[in-house]
């Protein structure tokens, strides 16, 4: 057991799999389910895993599976997922010592992705108030839409919109609505708070810190925020003009809606799959192009350090200027005039191939198991890994072996393949070679 969890990334793969396992134990108790003495086991366990995880992917319908208790278990561990467990740890360290050991230190760093270990202590604070005053902030602008418009008492309203505050801002996709947010999808209202809240969450808490200090000179701000602004905005921008002209005539999504409401759907179509994953269409009658276009917004997913899923804006980024320098035959790769390290453009390929393996790995099973074509195979893994939670209505059909293959996806997806693979490594893994081999260049293309 030492060996196990010798490492701060070791840690976080054991400190998740343990919620994974109070959270199933939870749901698993009569009160939790509004079918006593009937409830699945291996409903309990996906649900367990999808909202640790972040994800929102379910095999039964939140808003009449679960009860009240059932659904305040799930908030419970989409905050847990969503702040992060080393975080809460430190948090706790914080409270039962007053100060924080070297280890504490390194635990909270691998979750929050702060390069100083001495900033720690502030990070987290910062972490936790932001999520904090944002919840609450998209609490109230929900609070009062649900009551003024849907809810017929100030309880229901209150509940629905604290449940999907916490859904929306840890970007979990979780719904008290057996449709999701189909049946809105043309309220402005609660599409463009909901689509704001997980936009902000996922974005990523180094971004919005250094965004917030310095919004008055964007000149200063660092190349990891450039980039990922720039590429949220450009992908954003895409994304809905792409959403918008493959779904405007479907008469099953966009095209019975008015001009207006094809608008607000379209932005929840191009928000939702940057790792919230509420619907705000049906996708299994969404066209293909569609499907595929929403599959690579999910794999690429958000901003580091928040509660987005996929590769990563930056790592998208970086490799495509790691492409655009080898094109024109430029040593290093150059971004916004700072030129980015090999082992920063090595650790970007680790990842997306990482991704590309386990997303196509995973479809490849799915087919397999389940006899899925091969757009929604690739949809619901590319779902599941990037923890987004769309479903092209395929996931609740699935037998247990092929929801195996979706938590896992959604494990490593949420965990992230390089701290996983360090989890699972041998400490000779951070051994340096003291030497160098002769080079040799293989023919590449």
């Amino acid at each position: 057991m030492t060996r196990l969890i010798a490492t701060p990334a070791r840690l976080v793969v054991t400190a998740y799999a343990l919620a994974v396992i109070v959270g199933s134990l939870l749901l698993l108790l009569p009160i939790a389910t509004t079918q006593p003495g009937s409830g699945s086991v291996s409903a309990a366990i996906f649900t367990a895993v999808s909202a640790v995880c972040i994800t929102g992917l379910t095999t039964v319908d939140t808003a009449t599976y679960w009860t009240p208790f059932g659904q305040v278990v799930i908030a419970a561990l989409i905050q847990i997922g969503g702040l992060g467990i080393m975080t809460l740890a430190t948090l706790l360290a914080l409270a039962v010592r007053g100060r924080l050991g070297q280890r504490d230190r390194q635990l909270a760093a691998a979750d929050t992705h702060s390069t100083h270990l001495g900033d720690v202590r502030q990070v987290v604070g910062r972490v936790v108030r932001w999520f904090l005053l944002l919840e609450l902030a998209v609490f109230c602008f929900l609070l009062v839409r649900f009551r003024q418009a849907y809810d017929g008492d100030w309880g229901t309203a209150a509940w629905h919109a604290f449940f999907h505050a916490i859904s929306s801002v840890n970007n979990a996709g979780f719904a008290l609505y057996s449709d999701s947010l189909v049946s809105f999808a043309t309220d402005l209202w609660l599409i463009g708070v909901i689509s704001g809240a997980a936009i902000l969450g996922g974005i990523g808490y180094p971004v919005v810190f250094e965004v917030w200090r310095r919004w008055r000179t964007p000149h200063r701000w660092s190349l990891h925020t450039r980039l990922t602004v720039a590429g949220t905005v450009a992908l954003l921008a895409i994304g809905f003009v792409a959403f918008l002209a493959l779904e405007w005539t479907n008469r099953d999504t966009l095209g019975p809606m008015s001009v207006g409401g094809k608008l607000v759907g379209a932005l929840g179509g191009t928000a939702f799959p940057r790792t919230v994953g509420f619907n705000s269409i049906d996708y299994a009658s969404a066209q293909e192009e569609t499907l595929l276009v929403t599959s690579v917004l999910m794999f690429i997913g958000g901003g580091s350090a928040g509660t987005a899923g996929g590769i990563k804006i930056t790592t998208f980024l970086v490799l495509a200027g790691a492409m655009w320098a080898e094109i024109r035959g430029e040593r290093d790769a150059v971004m916004s005039h700072r030129s980015i390290s090999s082992h920063t453009v090595r650790q970007a390929l680790t990842v997306a191939l990482g991704g590309v393996a386990l997303v196509a790995g995973g479809a490849m099973v799915l087919m397999l198991l389940a006899g899925l074509p091969l757009s929604l195979a690739m949809f619901e893994a590319s779902s599941a890994f990037a923890t987004v939670g769309l479903s092209a209505g395929v996931t609740p059909t699935l037998d247990v072996p092929s929801q195996v293959v979706l938590m896992l996806l959604m494990f490593v997806g949420r965990v992230g393949p390089i701290t996983f693979a360090t989890s699972m490594a041998l400490r000779a893994q951070h051994r340096h070679r003291r030497y160098r081999l002769p080079e040799e260049r293989p023919i590449i293309g």
